[in-house]
């Protein structure tokens, strides 16, 4: 779907493709083998579904940018084409032209999966006045606090929000989420392959619908 200039692709799971001037990708897995080349990979951790070295070996190209959480790093050795690698952090601010791109904490609360202490991300991208807050694989934490002031009248703030469960919110949390931060649109992810269905997707935009926040359940492209 496009929001101005912007091109935005549900490539399933956690995958998504940004697209206007430049080519990002965050979380690629699973995606056609044919699929274009990356200026921008955005990686938010190291579990296999997020960080697929098959994946990213497909799009990326000499000068790729990619950047990504600390445990990842080994993985990339094995590329024979040079990419430009930059290893992030929660809480930080990268600028590439008119993108802006912070990351945000992404972690689970009591569950085991996404310790805070392994430092792994979600993220926040500004292009051209539509900003998209990609989660990772995160419970309804307190940091999204952070996000409440996003919505303005001349900005269109998207919330990609995983609902699948076990590993990461589940509908009814990531519709908690979705309230306190208050997007223009929030879009379900992490759902349909490994876990989660269509039928969580749905029960999540019936809860966001309740709340008065608008949804938009994707086809995988």
């Amino acid at each position: 779907m496009n929001f101005g200039e912007i091109e935005l692709k549900w490539l399933g799971h956690s995958g998504f493709l940004i697209k206007n001037h430049k080519t990002i990708y965050i979380d690629p897995y699973n995606i056609k083998a044919d699929s274009e080349k990356a200026d921008i990979i955005l990686i938010t951790h190291s579990h296999y579904d997020h960080c697929s070295i098959a994946d990213i070996k497909n799009i990326i190209k000499d000068g790729t940018k990619i950047l990504l959480t600390a445990d990842c790093q080994s993985k990339m050795t094995r590329f024979d084409i040079p990419i430009d690698m930059q290893i992030i952090e929660p809480n930080q601010e990268l600028s590439f032209g008119e993108i802006k791109i912070s990351t945000l904490s992404s972690y689970n609360i009591e569950k085991p999966f996404h310790q805070k202490t392994e430092g792994w991300v979600g993220y926040l991208i500004k292009i051209n006045g539509v900003i998209i807050y990609h989660a990772g694989d995160t419970d309804f934490i307190p940091e999204m606090q952070k996000l409440t002031g996003y919505k303005q009248p001349d900005k269109q703030f998207i919330a990609l929000l995983p609902i699948g469960g076990r590993f990461t919110m589940n509908a009814e949390e990531a519709a908690e989420a979705a309230k306190l931060i208050q997007p223009t649109l929030a879009i379900p992810i992490h759902y349909g392959s490994i876990i989660g269905a269509r039928e969580d997707a749905e029960e999540f935009a019936k809860l966001c619908r309740e709340k008065g926040i608008e949804v938009k359940i994707l086809d995988k492209e």
